[in-house]
């Protein structure tokens, strides 16, 4: 019943006008209001992705969406030029200076937060 389902995701921000801003002056992402008072998220190849106001928001503990990149020195430099920090992590998993964690083997990543403390992620293809 839902295999042909286009399935859009969503997650929730404690501030709808300061979000938007970040996500299009910050990210470069094309940001569309939606009547029911919320935002989408329109990402290339991608469905939508609702962005919700809630009075009593708590951020993700988990990563809520990646950007796979090329290059993700190039992608981790460019945000960290425009402001935005990277988070850092010792223990199972081990980031650099500039945040970023090189797996051996796997993808190099690198998370960050959005203004509401959402975890998003850059990762190399």
């Amino acid at each position: 019943m839902l295999t042909k389902s286009k399935a859009y995701s969503g997650f929730s921000v404690d501030d709808l006008q300061k979000a938007k801003a970040f996500y299009q002056e910050i990210l470069g992402l094309k940001v569309v209001d939606n009547p029911m008072g919320l935002i989408e998220l329109h990402l290339e190849g991608r469905n939508k992705i609702l962005v919700y106001p809630k009075s009593d928001h708590v951020p993700a503990t988990f990563t809520v969406l990646n950007f796979p990149v090329k290059n993700i020195d190039e992608a981790v430099d460019e945000l960290i030029s425009k402001g935005v920090s990277f988070e850092q992590y010792g223990g199972n998993i081990q980031t650099d200076k500039k945040g970023i964690s090189r797996h051996n083997g796997g993808p190099s990543i690198a998370w960050f937060k959005d203004p509401a403390g959402n975890i998003f992620s850059v990762i190399e293809e």
